[in-house]
């Protein structure tokens, strides 16, 4: 059983502001104490570029930074090589899809789903836009869901790409990634997973799955901003080009040929986020301390009671009730969702309000702008009892006019 009052000593900012009540870790996490240790050492103690030099400073950041990046491969049971440093989950899907765009052809098929965070449909939009090539929806359930017998309706044998999240970051719905992906390997498809939202509650192991592609973000994971990880298999990053160009990446530079750097450096141009990378492992040691079961089971029975109890209340609207993470998506009815997420600011009350960069699956649902409640393991019961109370003055507030 997770012991929440140990945990918040864990991270600063509950420290040095004890009554904040954060409930927006769908879009970013609290950090670490020992990922922000990490960072510090870096910038206080070596403050180096990686690979460039060969005196003592640079040799011990570049080892920091495999260190991290063989770190992060054992989490995912990837190999190190296979594991390419990001700006975070966008720029890696971005990677993926730029770097197609020299490879799909008019009548391809990219099947992706109104359930995407924006980082995972338009870069294929865009793909689709300059090559001629044309998208497929997954048809979603009632409820929003992606299921595997729709997802057979649109793989056809023009299928090249399938680009799903594995964990909608809207409603909170986990996908059955690993069939799908075992369905779309039998046509030859590569399949692309957006692990954003997935990486912070549930282990993901590669090879289980067998993604030929899978990003995440170090940030919704109690690790730095300003860091992500493109997981490609091996042969793929091999055959494709990259998506960026500049220093390091290039192994020969003649004014009639170019030669790229073995992966995954050929992916990494120009100086990385050194400090960031440096400090992700430390957030996945925590994680492996902490264990993804205690986490999974910690945060779903905070959405579980705060759920029940906001059933209860008359006027609200809940988009999700049967959500797979711990996420509860939902409205004061008659109140825009931006003057509700204001309103509880002031109680020292943080939620997410607006589209949450899904403006699909909003505008499938009929939601319009929503608000979103997301719980992580330093959250508490008292955390879920202000949250409610402050719906409950926000609501009747509103009410009086």
């Amino acid at each position: 059983m997770i012991d929440v009052k140990k945990i918040r000593q864990d991270f600063p900012v509950l420290i040095n502001q004890p009554e904040e009540v954060y409930l927006d870790s769908a879009a970013s996490s609290l950090k670490l104490k020992s990922v922000i240790e990490l960072v510090d050492y870096y910038y206080n103690h070596l403050s180096t570029n990686v690979y460039r030099g060969a005196y003592r400073l640079s040799l011990e950041t570049t080892d920091l930074y495999e260190q991290s990046r063989n770190k992060l491969a054992t989490f995912i049971n990837a190999n190190p090589e296979e594991v390419i440093f990001t700006r975070g989950t966008t720029s890696a899907l971005n990677l993926v899809a730029g770097s197609f765009r020299e490879i799909l052809a008019k009548d391809d098929e990219i099947i992706t789903s109104e359930l995407e965070h924006h980082s995972s449909v338009i870069p294929w939009m865009i793909a689709a836009k300059r090559t001629g090539a044309k998208i497929s929806f997954v048809e979603l359930t009632d409820e929003g869901r992606i299921t595997v017998e729709n997802f057979k309706k649109v793989l056809t044998d023009h299928t090249k790409i399938v680009a799903l999240t594995y964990v909608s970051n809207v409603m909170g719905y986990v996908t059955p990634i690993k069939e799908i992906i075992q369905l779309a390997h039998e046509k030859g498809v590569i399949v692309i997973v957006d692990a954003a939202q997935a990486a912070p509650h549930m282990r993901i192991d590669v090879k289980d799955i067998d993604c030929d592609f899978l990003a995440f973000s170090g940030h919704k994971m109690f690790g730095p901003t300003g860091v992500g990880i493109l997981y490609g298999k091996r042969k793929y990053l091999e055959m494709l080009e990259p998506f960026e160009y500049g220093g390091e990446m290039v192994d020969t530079v003649t004014k009639d040929e170019l030669k790229w750097q073995e992966i995954p450096t050929k992916f990494e141009a120009g100086t990385p986020g050194i400090a960031s990378v440096i400090g992700f492992q430390k957030a996945c040691e925590y994680i492996d301390t902490i264990g993804y079961d205690q986490i999974h089971k910690h945060t779903l029975s905070l959405r579980d009671y705060t759920l029940a109890r906001l059933e209860k209340l008359e006027g609200i609207t809940i988009y999700n009730k049967t959500a797979d993470i711990a996420i509860i998506t939902f409205n004061i009815d008659g109140v825009h969702p931006h003057d509700v997420a204001t309103f509880l600011s002031e109680k020292n009350v943080s939620v997410r309000a607006g589209k949450h960069c899904a403006y699909l699956i909003a505008d499938k649902m009929g939601m319009g702008a929503t608000l979103r409640a997301s719980f992580q393991i330093y959250n508490s019961i008292k955390d879920c009892d202000a949250l409610l109370e402050g719906i409950t003055e926000t609501r009747d507030f509103f009410n009086q006019f």
